[in-house]
């Protein structure tokens, strides 16, 4: 059944007048009359129409691209490659569309803030970058907005994420990366140079990106019968200084590691700079991989061995479909794998 004005008006317990002041913002409304009436459009999960009635059902020329953190490489490739495929027909600005990016700072309620946001504004299409957070009422939630952005007319992409749970639609498309075979990878070229003893840095343990790699770098570690100590795995932020506090933390732990698999190339940067720092060398004392292949991560010393997920391919591919110019993988889900890439960051543990 079809949310009315009407039905927020009383909900808030004021006028339609004042619910349509409050959404125009073209008349001052009370603070606490506001904060009122926005609550109750999203307890009812109002949408505001467009100019007409008949228009009711049309998207915009708005895309929204939400992202975690648009200061870190990973997700401004990505959104920059999405953006560069949004252009043409059916715009009424000669064509293109409006690129919208909103950065989340990897907060829950922001997500669904702009996914709510979005809604509203009909968007053409929406394109979800990165890990999803693994709360089951906030991925209801979640999969809610998007099956109701898709019942009204928007596409919905997800781009180096998991599938969303029901009740998302059927047609919010996914293009997931294989976090967890690259994990596997990376560690098990450790192990083939002799390494048993890693220590692992992980990422945020509410992320699935987290999850994944972590799983994958223990399924490595299983299948060659070495013990998967916790106390070598610590978790942090995907940023430079939770790599290099965390590195400090491992060292104190166990001194004698050989390796560190760090979360990201951002994290394994940290990493490396608290070993240089604790006067270890690399890869001569401990090796050092990461995981993305950041444009960076070749300019470190020494250049930095890690798994290469074509983000810039994927965020392109997420903005065809969103844009209807590129068919829907088989099933809606597509996983995109990465390439291990060997560099000089990694080498045969001292006395192997």
């Amino acid at each position: 059944m079809t949310v009315t004005l009407a039905d927020v008006a009383a909900r808030a317990q004021v006028s339609p007048a004042t619910v349509s002041r409050v959404l125009n913002g073209n008349y001052p409304v009370a603070a606490s009359t506001r904060e009122r009436v926005l609550r109750a459009v999203d307890e009812l999960d109002y949408v505001l129409n467009g100019p007409a009635s008949a228009l009711a059902a049309a998207t915009s020329d708005l895309v929204g691209i939400l992202v975690n953190d648009i200061a870190d490489p990973f997700f401004g490739i990505m959104a920059g490659a999405i953006q560069s495929e949004i252009g043409g027909p059916g715009g009424r600005a000669g064509g293109e569309r409006l690129a919208v990016v909103c950065n989340t700072g990897g907060s829950p309620e922001r997500e669904l803030t702009y996914l709510t946001l979005l809604q509203r504004q009909r968007a053409a299409a929406v394109v979800l970058t990165g890990g999803a957070v693994e709360n089951t009422a906030h991925a209801t939630a979640v999969a809610t907005k998007l099956r109701k952005l898709g019942e009204a007319g928007t596409r919905v992409v997800l781009c180096g994420r998991p599938p969303a749970p029901a009740p998302a639609d059927a047609d919010a498309v996914a293009l997931t990366f294989d976090n967890r075979g690259g994990g596997r990878q990376l560690t098990e070229h450790l192990i083939g140079l002799g390494h048993r003893r890693m220590g692992y840095i992980a990422g945020p343990e509410e992320r699935t990106t987290t999850r994944h790699r972590l799983e994958g770098h223990r399924d490595a570690l299983a299948a060659h019968g070495i013990v998967d100590d916790p106390a070598r795995t610590v978790h942090g932020r995907y940023d430079r200084r939770a790599g290099y506090e965390a590195t400090l933390e491992l060292l104190r732990r166990e001194p004698d590691l050989t390796a560190v698999v760090a979360a990201n190339d951002t994290v394994a940067l940290g990493a490396c700079a608290a070993l240089r720092d604790s006067g270890l060398r690399i890869p001569d004392d401990v090796s050092v991989v990461g995981f993305d292949d950041l444009p960076f991560s070749i300019d470190a010393v020494p250049a930095l061995t890690t798994v290469r997920l074509p983000l810039a391919d994927a965020g392109a591919r997420a903005g065809r479909i969103a844009m209807g110019r590129e068919e829907v993988p088989p099933g809606g889900i597509a996983t995109i794998r990465g390439e291990l890439m060997v560099r000089g960051s990694t080498g045969v543990p001292k006395g192997a």
